[in-house]
Formats: C-alpha cells, sequence, structure tokens
C-alpha cells in the first residue's frame, strides 16, 4: 500500500493550516497597531489639562469671592390656604429663600 499521498496530504492539511493561523495572527497584529496609532492621533488632538503642580490661571473677570449668607426654607403651602390639595408638579423643587436675619448664630455661655 503506498501511503506517501496519505502523508503528502495531510502535511499539505497541516501547513494550511499554519499558514491561515499565521495570517490571522498578522491581521490582529496590524488592527491593533492601528488602534494604538488611531487613539494616539485622537488623544494629540484633544486639549491639553493642566499637569500635578501647574496652577490654572485666573478667569479674566478677576478673582471670585465667597459671599455668606443664611437661607431659610420656603414654606409648603397648606391646604386650607390655596383651597386645594396640592399635587407634586404644583409643589416644584424644595427652594428656599435669603432669611431675614443674617447675623451668624453663636453659643450662649451657659447653654
Amino acid at each position: 500500500m503506498d501511503t506517501f499521498h496519505l502523508q503528502a496530504a495531510a502535511s499539505a492539511g497541516s501547513v494550511f493550516g499554519i499558514v491561515v493561523i499565521v495570517v490571522g495572527a498578522l491581521v490582529v497584529v496590524g488592527a491593533l497597531i492601528w488602534a494604538v496609532r488611531f487613539g494616539i492621533r485622537v488623544k494629540q488632538h484633544e486639549p491639553r489639562t493642566p499637569r500635578g503642580g501647574e496652577h490654572p490661571t485666573l478667569p479674566d473677570s478677576g478673582p471670585v469671592h465667597e459671599t455668606r449668607q443664611r437661607r431659610e426654607p420656603d414654606e409648603v403651602p397648606r391646604a386650607e390656604e390655596t383651597g386645594h390639595r396640592l399635587t407634586p408638579h404644583e409643589l416644584g423643587s424644595p427652594g428656599t429663600r435669603r432669611s431675614e436675619d443674617q447675623s451668624r448664630p453663636r453659643w450662649d455661655s451657659g447653654t
């Protein structure tokens, strides 16, 4: 029995499989290299963020100052005052208003 043709066919099949694997690996490596280069190009076009030790600059209008004020919550109107029961969309957001008394609260001595 002549097995040379069978061995040649088996070796040709395995060579073809190896070639497919190598070509597939080259395609994957090429795609990864392209993705890294594309990411570097995109990163270069983004605005630069300050690095450690760098300070942001002041706005053109100058430094922003803090304001202190006492706030008190807005009261929810009662059903007796409005004549009907309020629904959630009529309540709105829980807002606050500037308090009439702007003095700082202090601890009373002895309390």
